[in-house]
């Protein structure tokens, strides 16, 4: 680490020395640089001339309202810095100390600023609500810049780091590229940019809020693929056993690293950060942190190349197009009712004071993941309910059959499955499905439906052979005994159907394709994750109800027969 500063451990031993040395440097050049007749404006002279400005504006009360967030941290000084807690070279917590490549790149900021450095943990799914929220006044989160995130916060450029998202599994799995992921499932982070691209690509998402759970996942089989950064799993290729065991079967989406800062009331603080990492670059210090930390340096070396030319070495270098990177084109295309969406959430918004957000109606491949996720949903729930039926038919038909071996048989398995917890029933009827048949959508909502139908099926079926019981021993049996069964035990019938209709969501945890794993998917890329899941909800109820409804009249109807003693044997 460069120094220690409020928020962090130990002083580092390598690079401190460095940074006042930097600061006293940079004085100098913006006295001599910025009088220099004749020649533009460096990027020294004018981050001197902005700091100036700002402590000038330093009001009696930090906390006032309606001033840049630059003024507001020279006034505290303090910089709250959203930034990892394990993400191996670039930040890494070890009780009270921090270490890595960004942990220093924020702590050579602080000294620029003259100010200490807050630490806040955030993740891949926390750094920009927390921005939103005021909560920290910068991201330093190995945070790719692309379009997409361009409308929620402001990128500071020129950028400090450079990546490509590595797909990671065994070396014995055949996996060559995007087109080899179609029904595959890919373990990611929440809110990783590229996640976008894998559903697109017809990939299952598993979902982690950290990637530094990524390699064990590996090891422990849970994963066999894993998306992230392959700056993340640079650390790890260097362990002789991962090495020995995984490869990266190719990289996609190369993606500039940003800082970034809210988009509303961080103009003069966004000004001053595009400045230092002028400087930065230009001076080497990027490189001198990057050579601590042991990451790679090709992309620092090349940047250091172009902010040293004359046309980016100027105070509004960051704003030439010729020396800046792009943002990834990471655009979702947009529905043809995108607009009509739109309009509806502005109206929520203004007439209710909802923020309403409905990506998988707005996204192009959101809306083509809801799609699909609605309709095995309905096949799943179509399913579990015909299977319930047929199992608790046979069950009920064996338990209260007079030949005692079937009669054991049928107990002893109903046993076994009340015994089971049902997502042990899942699993075990997935792995029985997968060692048959390779893997497909069809195959997981075939075992999903097994399993949903054995385990609610059984408990419907035993509720049968009890009432056949109950009318034996009433002398009410003949030929019409099960029918009269089916409607004393109507009501229990009935509870079963509606608890298999309730349990499809779980299937999603063998990777059925189903509403709850298409909306989990979607949110992995987009925001308004509190709205989906409450989509889910409202779907879900609806689904419960029309199945109490269908139910409720079928039950009426046994028990009306029954009573009558007209149900046909």
């Amino acid at each position: 680490m460069i120094a220690r500063v409020r928020g962090t451990g130990a002083p580092g031993a390598g690079l401190g020395r460095f940074v006042p040395i930097l600061a006293a440097t940079w004085v100098l050049l913006a006295i001599l640089l910025g009088a220099a007749p004749g020649r533009a404006e460096s990027p020294d002279a004018a981050l001197a001339a902005l700091l100036r400005q700002a402590r000038a504006e330093i009001p009696d009360d930090c906390a006032k309202p309606d001033v840049d967030r630059l003024v507001k941290i020279l006034c505290a000084k303090k910089i709250r810095v959203g930034i990892r807690d394990y993400y191996p070279l670039f930040a890494m917590r070890h009780g009270d100390r921090r270490e890595g490549y960004e942990v220093d790149v924020a702590l050579a900021i602080a000294r620029m600023l003259g100010v200490d450095v807050d630490f806040i943990r955030v993740n891949a799914a926390s750094r920009i609500p927390l921005l939103a929220e005021d909560r920290i006044d910068l991201i330093i989160a190995t945070m790719g810049h692309n379009t997409q995130r361009d409308t929620q916060v402001k990128f500071i450029r020129p950028h400090y780091y450079r990546s490509e998202t590595a797909m990671v599994g065994p070396r014995d799995l055949k996996v060559a590229g995007m087109n080899d992921l179609a029904g595959r499932t890919v373990c990611v982070t929440i809110g990783n940019g590229s996640n976008a691209q894998l559903v697109a690509q017809g990939a299952r998402l598993m979902l982690f809020d950290e990637a530094g759970v990524l390699p064990d996942r590996l090891r422990d089989q849970t994963c066999r693929l894993a998306a992230q950064d392959d700056s993340f799993f640079a650390k790890y290729f260097t362990e002789t056993d991962f090495a020995k065991r995984f490869v990266q079967k190719f990289g996609f989406a190369q993606v500039p690293w940003g800082m970034a800062v809210a988009r509303q009331g961080s103009d003069e603080l966004a000004r001053a950060l595009e400045l230092i990492s002028q400087v930065f670059h230009r001076d080497g210090l990027f490189i001198d942190i990057g050579r601590l930390h042991s990451i790679g340096l090709g992309f620092l070396e090349e940047q250091r190349q172009v902010w040293r030319q004359a046309k980016c070495d100027t105070a509004d270098g960051s704003r030439n197009p010729a020396c800046i990177l792009p943002p990834l084109d990471a655009a979702l295309k947009a529905t043809s009712f995108a607009p009509q969406v739109s309009a509806f959430q502005a109206w929520v918004s203004r007439t209710t004071g909802v923020d309403l957000t409905l990506p998988m109606f707005k996204l192009a491949p959101a809306w083509s993941v809801f799609k699909d996720g609605v309709a095995y949903s309905l096949i799943l729930i179509g399913g579990a309910l015909a299977a319930t039926v047929l199992v608790a038919l046979a069950m009920g038909a064996a338990m209260g059959s007079r030949f005692a071996p079937l009669r054991w048989s049928a107990r002893l398995l109903t046993v076994t499955l009340q015994s089971s917890p049902i997502v042990l029933t899942l699993v075990i009827a997935a792995a029985v499905a997968h060692g048959l048949f390779a893997y497909s959508a069809a195959v997981a909502l075939g075992a999903a439906i097994v399993a949903l139908g054995l385990a609610n099926g059984a408990n419907a079926g035993q509720a049968i052979s009890e009432a056949m019981w109950s009318l034996r021993r009433e002398n009410a049996g003949g030929p019409a005994l099960f029918g009269r069964a089916l409607g004393r035990s109507a009501t229990q019938i009935v509870a079963f159907l509606i608890n298999a209709a309730k349990g499809t969501p779980i299937a999603s945890f063998i990777g059925a394709p189903e509403l709850l794993s298409a909306l989990t998917d979607i949110t992995s890329f987009s925001s308004g994750r509190a709205t989906t899941y409450t989509l889910l909800l409202v779907f879900y109820t609806l689904v419960v109800m029309v199945v109490v409804l269908i139910c409720g009249r079928i039950q009426r109807y046994l028990e009306r027969r029954s009573l009558a003693g007209t149900v046909p044997a």
